[in-house]
């Protein structure tokens, strides 16, 4: 990734703590070095420089440099030797071997490919998808080139070494891997035809971020799309997988999917993510996954004026409290900035400061005569505005239809013909276990009368 242009952020010599951080950070991810290695490779006394640089694709490294040589770098909180370290401790990381012809390749910023690589007697190293290692050259013990295993050792011997054996990608270019890969695997079992037209935000939210590997995070904003809406148009026009169109002002849905696109019928779903389809709906037609409420808790934000309060308990402006936590240190919560947290299972909480906006249930007249019932908000929840319209059609026998939220991207209401509230609160409080206290409008219900 250095192998072409960076611009330097900012140079500086490391701080007594940070250096102690750096030693205690470079010991917990290389357990083999001794203490004596530890002190050799970050000494106290020697001047130790942290310089941040942006790579050629906007990816932010930090680099650790002893006398003007880069020993370690750091990129999404993650070390990695270089060669200048690997050269004094070779050992440091498994190390794969290859012939000095390809040597070159690798310079030129190529993977190194499975069939390059020279299979010693005792066989490959010992490595996981993903760990960092060395490649060195026929008859070198010397390091050359540091990067990422691309499969487990087992995998690479069961594609009869071929393919990707260790990459020196930019991480953008991982993420654009892992978007691909989940990209593919929730079209090809994630996705029904029944569902389309499917919302772009919903297929991002309910099926790529699902098929997420364990222990990786899914990030269109570190990828070098940096947009959704690229992304899905680099599908469309370069793979033809997807047709996008905008049905509505300002809201993209994926209108058609190719099915028999040979890249998505030669993809390979990863056995560990195999999962028996289910119903979300509340009709039971076997296309989604099942809805699961996210957990809502109310939180506490320390505000400038109240920050004094807060000092002797290290609290600063901005740190998010439990209502547990703040009564410790102050009776009230009446002048505090209130926030949110939600959790949605398997994905990461997100927390937001102010109130969270409940669903909105309202009726209004159309024409003469006629009502309508109207429901926003459902995103807040993850809900999506598509299947709910579909379960409540179902549900009261009325048409529906799904229009934009005006003065706010990304979001649509459903519109139901009649006073269908009673029907609304139902599914919501019943089918997808939405507390009544987020739920806006129940009291607008029409009375049911007493039969005599």
């Amino acid at each position: 990734m250095f192998a072409k242009p960076f611009r330097v952020k900012s140079n500086t010599v490391i701080k007594g703590s940070d250096r102690r951080k750096l030693k205690a950070d470079i010991s917990a991810a290389f357990p083999s070095l001794s203490a004596d290695e530890l002190s050799e490779l970050v000494p106290n006394k020697q001047e130790l420089n942290v310089v941040k640089i942006y790579a050629h694709k906007g990816d932010a490294v930090t680099l650790y440099v002893l006398h003007k040589n880069p020993l370690f770098f750091e990129v999404e909180r993650r070390l990695y030797p270089t060669v200048y370290a690997l050269w004094h401790y070779p050992a440091l990381l498994p190390a794969f071997r290859t012939w000095p012809p390809v040597l070159q390749k690798l310079i030129g910023g190529a993977d190194l490919m499975l069939p390059g690589v020279v299979v010693p007697s005792s066989g490959l190293p010992h490595v996981k998808q993903g760990d960092c290692c060395a490649v060195t050259v026929v008859n070198s013990r010397a390091p050359v080139a540091v990067g990422t295993a691309a499969a487990s050792s087992a995998e690479m011997q069961s594609l009869g070494m071929k393919g990707r054996g260790v990459s020196y990608s930019d991480f953008t270019e991982i993420m654009d891997a892992l978007l691909l890969q989940c990209f593919l695997h929730a079209l090809k079992s994630k996705v029904k035809k029944s569902e389309l037209p499917l919302l772009t935000s919903t297929f991002l939210r309910n099926h790529m971020f699902s098929c997420c590997p364990s222990g990786k995070q899914l990030d269109i904003k570190k990828s070098s799309y940096k947009k959704l809406s690229k992304f899905l148009q680099t599908m469309e026009q370069q793979h033809n997988l997807v047709r996008v169109k905008e049905l509505t002002k300002g809201v993209e849905s994926i209108v058609e999917v190719d099915w028999k696109n040979p890249e998505l019928r030669s993809f390979n779903v990863p056995e560990t993510d195999v999962e028996a389809a289910s119903v979300q709906d509340g009709d039971g037609d076997g296309d989604e996954s099942p809805y699961h409420p996210p957990e809502i808790t109310t939180l506490y934000s320390v505000s400038a004026r109240l920050e004094p309060l807060f000092v002797d308990a290290n609290k600063r402006k901005g740190t998010i409290l439990q209502p547990a936590e703040v009564r410790i240190v102050i009776s009230t919560l009446g002048r505090m900035q209130e926030c949110y947290q939600v959790v949605f299972p398997g994905q990461v909480p997100t927390t937001k400061k102010g109130h969270i906006e409940p669903i909105d249930i309202s009726v209004a007249s159309r024409g003469s005569n006629k009502k309508v019932t109207i429901v926003k908000n459902l995103e807040v929840y993850g809900l999506d505005p598509a299947v709910v319209a579909t379960a409540l059609q179902h549900r009261v026998q009325a048409s529906t239809v799904l229009q934009p939220v005006p003065g706010a991207k990304d979001k649509v209401l459903v519109q139901i013909q009649g006073n269908q509230i009673l029907q609304v609160g139902n599914l919501l409080l019943d089918h997808y276990q939405i507390p009544r206290k987020y739920i806006q409008g129940l009291d607008k219900a029409p009375k049911v009368g007493k039969k005599k």
